[in-house]
């Protein structure tokens, strides 16, 4: 086992130099760098959907300005400078490579932090979020799942399975939104806060106080994204209990007998619980980094999914690859840890062997 931990270990490293070197790569033929966003603000033709991250609206520069009369090649020359464009693109990736090797991620171009320190400035939004929604996501759709898998066929199927699929179809978002206006002081209740995770005087509350203005504040952005997130897992975990409970060791057992809640919870419960538990890893790396989206942004909630978008659209390219090396990397760590889990679940699995 450990020898197989080294080895993936070890594959992590080839893995995030090619994600690496595939996005710098696109990064090189993509309009709108950095240097192209000042010079158009300068000229007047900046777009305010990248203007307002910057801190420059479009309407800042009048005619008169350097756009009225074209941009001095020696300030373009200075501003590639500035952002390191002025070097072969081979030697910008190799002194990336050697940076990120220390952990030395650079600071973002348009704000007075290092990559690190944005990540974790931004990371206790988001973990909040995952772990929330991860939990409550698991609480619901395996004791659903496996409930539909033994009741397979009756009356509660058929209505649970209809409340999955109207949960499945529809995005979180619109859950999001639907919640803002019913509870929000959207058109009816007022009865949970829109913006935050706190409240703007939550320092000067008292211990319980700020446990309960915490929770009150997550109550909706969580409830959004269990509504829209339950129904994959709780489908997966009905069809994994399915096809365990049809096997034939379940049914020598039933007929040595062998109650129902042995069979269910001592023998199929393990095999079954295999595949939703590789899917752990990816659920949370997605939750975290890419699902809550729209969640922070509907919610005001400055996380890591706000980051990202912010840094793309700007092409803060230190955020970009920095985040982009830091999920990757936590991705194939739990990737890992998924694997290690199967042999914690089914000691009979052993990945040493299979690989040999």
């Amino acid at each position: 086992m450990y020898a197989y931990i080294a080895r993936r270990l070890l594959l992590m490293i080839p893995t995030l130099i090619g994600v690496l070197l595939i996005n710098f790569v696109i990064v090189q033929f993509a309009p709108g760098g950095p240097v192209e966003q000042i010079m158009a603000q300068v000229q007047g033709t900046a777009d305010l959907s990248t203007s307002r991250f910057s801190g420059v609206a479009g309407d800042e520069v009048s005619g008169d300005s350097r756009g009225g009369r074209g941009l001095d090649p020696a300030y373009i020359a200075d501003l590639e400078a500035q952002f390191g464009f002025d070097r072969p693109a081979h030697e910008r990736f190799l002194k990336m490579l050697g940076d990120y090797a220390r952990f030395d991620f650079g600071e973002s171009f348009y704000r007075d932090q290092t990559v690190l320190e944005l990540i974790a400035d931004k990371l206790p939004v988001s973990i909040s979020l995952g772990v929330w929604t991860l939990l409550f996501t698991y609480l619901i759709s395996i004791p659903l799942g496996i409930r539909k898998a033994v009741r397979d066929g009756s009356a509660f199927d058929v209505w649970t399975s209809a409340v999955v699929i109207v949960g499945y179809a529809i995005p979180g978002f619109l859950f999001a939104i639907l919640l803002i206006v019913v509870f929000a002081g959207g058109s009816y209740l007022d009865w949970f806060p829109l913006r935050g995770i706190v409240s703007d005087d939550w320092e000067t509350l008292s211990w319980p106080a700020l446990i309960l203005d915490y929770l009150w504040h997550m109550v909706l952005p969580v409830l959004a994204m269990v509504i829209g997130g339950f129904a994959g897992l709780t489908m997966l975990t009905k069809n994994s209990f399915l096809e365990e409970i049809n096997k034939q060791y379940v049914i020598t057992a039933r007929a040595k007998g062998v109650s129902e809640n042995r069979v269910l919870y001592g023998h199929v419960f393990r095999n079954a619980m295999l595949i939703v538990i590789a899917g752990f890893p990816a659920a949370f790396v997605g939750v975290l980094f890419t699902g809550a989206l729209l969640i922070e942004v509907i919610f005001s909630l400055d996380g890591l999914g706000l980051l990202g978008f912010q840094s793309v659209v700007n092409r803060d390219y230190p955020v970009v690859f920095g985040s982009l090396f830091i999920f990757t990397l936590v991705g194939l760590l739990l990737n890992l840890l998924g694997d290690l889990m199967y042999v914690l679940v089914d000691p009979r699995i052993d990945f040493e062997r299979r690989e040999g």
